[in-house]
């Protein structure tokens, strides 16, 4: 208890500056829900599609393990359409060694996203048995899910969004969808081992292995606007992947969001998860990037981490790179659930914990205390929800002047003091 107040008692006196709302503008067009089920049905019923799927089929369609948005209502649709035409469909989740690398794990991710038996109306087969369906063309062994391999189709249900981790003509999307998801954590080791300086090369050419010897039927890939919404939803032919999907990735890059003041001095990540980013806290926004092949985002001297999401069930992957975090954090990660996501990407640093304070208050305090070369008394401070839902952010006076003529920002409230409770934490 000593020792606890001695570190409260350093950071104690360290002053914190008023904080205001503002309202990020970024393009918005968007798919609403309730037109999706139409747009699915009508970009299925185009004959090359439609005529893959034959009575009796066994179709398998894959589910990821990040938000999407209307993932559970997209993976429906295609389901579907799928018994419409007299097949069979489950879902089988593709999402390398997540959830822990179990068969539950990742059955309840799946679950937390709303893609459950009864609202699909298909079964879901959650399973970490892989199979080898052939090589890549340098004589690596490509293994996938066993249950999909085994189907007489598979239909690949993905998002198309840049890499937290590399660059290249294919990052997340269908071809990471087959090379990593579908090979689970035994496929997503044997692609991951090369590191990810080899990513850029690895993903297609363990993606156009899985084209060639399993029986990919098409895709189903939506990409996502700025606020998160869905914005596209495209077919794409097996035959097609490899030419469509690098244009896609440029059109998904031009629609991220991003943080619209270049740097600061602490970044504040209210809640941190799988949901939000498959590193926890998208990189492409904080900044926080785990190798030197991928760039971007905010430039941040810290990065404070106070929460972590329900949905990710513990897994605080992303978390190493922050630079404080608070007890409740670390009370509730699972490291059971964090590891084996670490460790088949051969990437370490995520799973590291930072500097742990009793409260949120102590926590930001600690980050501006230990900032250099910076205004300790006017610090700029940057407050994100998280990395997903940027629209509404909250910014330090020191950027007032800024905001108020900047043309994609809309000041919404006057600048008051972050309202902690008695024990330090913040009103979320």
């Amino acid at each position: 208890m000593r020792e606890r107040q001695i570190v409260a008692d350093l950071v104690s006196g360290q002053s914190l500056p008023k904080m205001f709302k503002v309202r990020q503008k970024f393009p918005g067009d968007s798919i609403p829900p309730e037109e999706i089920p139409t747009i699915i049905s009508n970009l299925l019923s185009e004959e090359k599609f439609s005529s893959q799927i034959r009575p009796g089929m066994r179709i398998a369609i894959t589910a990821g393990s990040r938000g999407i948005a209307n993932v559970a209502l997209t993976t429906k649709c295609i389901a579907d359409f799928v018994k419409k035409r007299g097949a069979h469909p489950f879902i089988v989740p593709a999402m390398g060694s997540h959830g822990g690398a179990t068969a539950q794990g990742q059955r309840e991710i799946l679950e937390g996203y709303g893609i459950t038996e009864e609202y699909t109306g298909c079964p879901i087969v959650s399973s970490m048995e892989t199979k080898k369906i052939g090589q890549t063309e340098d004589g690596r062994d490509v293994y996938i899910d066993r249950h999909a391999a085994e189907a007489d189709g598979i239909i690949l249900g993905c998002r198309i969004k840049p890499h937290t981790s590399f660059r290249g003509p294919y990052e997340s999307g269908m071809m990471k969808m087959m090379a990593i998801g579908l090979g689970k954590q035994y496929g997503a080791e044997i692609c991951h081992e090369d590191g990810f300086k080899n990513m850029a090369k690895n993903v297609p050419m363990f993606g156009k292995a899985v084209i060639q010897h399993a029986p990919v039927l098409f895709a189903v890939p939506t990409i996502e606007n700025a606020y998160d919404a869905t914005y596209r939803i495209l077919a794409v032919n097996a035959d097609e992947i490899e030419e469509k999907e690098p244009e896609l990735l440029k059109d998904a890059a031009a629609h991220m969001a991003g943080i619209l003041v270049d740097s600061c001095d602490v970044l504040i990540v209210d809640k941190i998860g799988k949901n939000f980013s498959g590193d926890g806290m998208d990189p492409n926004i904080t900044g926080t990037f785990c190798t030197p092949y991928a760039t971007g985002g905010i430039d941040a001297q810290r990065v404070c981490v106070l929460d972590l999401s329900d949905e990710t069930h513990g897994n605080g992957i992303g978390l190493g790179y922050s630079s404080a975090t608070t007890k409740r954090v670390f009370q509730k990660l699972d490291l059971a659930s964090m590891y084996p996501n670490a460790i088949t990407c051969t990437v370490l640093g995520g799973v590291r914990i930072p500097i742990i304070m009793e409260s949120d208050r102590e926590a930001i305090q600690v980050c501006v205390k230990t900032c250099n070369e910076i205004d300790k008394d006017n610090p700029r401070i940057v407050r994100i929800p998280n990395s997903l839902h940027i629209e509404h952010i909250m910014l330090s006076e020191a950027y007032y002047k800024e905001a108020e003529n900047h043309p994609y920002m809309e000041i919404e409230s006057e600048p008051e003091y972050m309202p902690f409770d008695e024990d330090g934490n913040l009103w979320q």
